[in-house]
């Protein structure tokens, strides 16, 4: 198999989920967690995920060091209603065919869709592409990352950046031989 290594414009870059695995994701499927350490912040609405955090919700797991769990202050059937995890600190995203890692993700589950920043890598079968932000829709599969600089990544210091690399998208696609 021969690589082609290609370097993209600051623009976006699209991945879509051709392989039959990326179908829509289950949602609403319950979200079973692993940590070393939890806390609770009950009048917060929230509860602060900590060590090994590892995180299972139909086929996808996300994984971090540090995760926030918000929830509405809805209980239904003696269960909170997540809305949100935010994670942070060697995040990888694993779903059928395809992982994503960065420094930090964003997953809104009343909007169905992670948002990774900070050096992401996205990897679908033999393709690589790397970049400084990547949305994920969980709905349709569509992967989209871009290599602009995003605000709020940093060492937690308001109005710090995190900037792929070049501030652009690179990335490696397999190509088939052909005889």
């Amino acid at each position: 198999m021969h690589k082609l290594t290609a370097v993209m414009a600051p623009v976006l870059i699209v991945l879509a989920a051709s392989a039959p695995a990326q179908t829509r994701h289950n949602s609403r499927a319950p979200i079973d967690f692993g940590a070393d350490h939890i806390e609770l912040q009950d009048k917060a609405n929230r509860a602060v995920l900590a060590g090994n955090v590892a995180v299972r919700q139909a086929e996808m797991t996300l994984n971090a060091a540090r995760m926030t769990v918000a929830y509405t202050g809805q209980v239904i059937g003696g269960n909170p209603q997540v809305s949100r995890l935010d994670a942070s600190g060697g995040v990888v995203v694993k779903r059928p065919d395809q992982t994503a890692r960065s420094q930090y993700a964003i997953y809104d589950l009343n909007r169905r869709v992670i948002t990774m920043l900070g050096n992401v890598t996205l990897t679908q079968g033999g393709n690589t592409v790397s970049g400084g932000r990547l949305t994920i829709n969980l709905d349709t599969g569509r992967a989209v990352i871009d290599g602009s600089s995003v605000a709020g990544g940093g060492s937690g210091a308001v109005g710090t950046t995190t900037r792929a690399p070049s501030g652009r998208v690179t990335g490696t696609f397999s190509v088939p031989d052909r005889n």
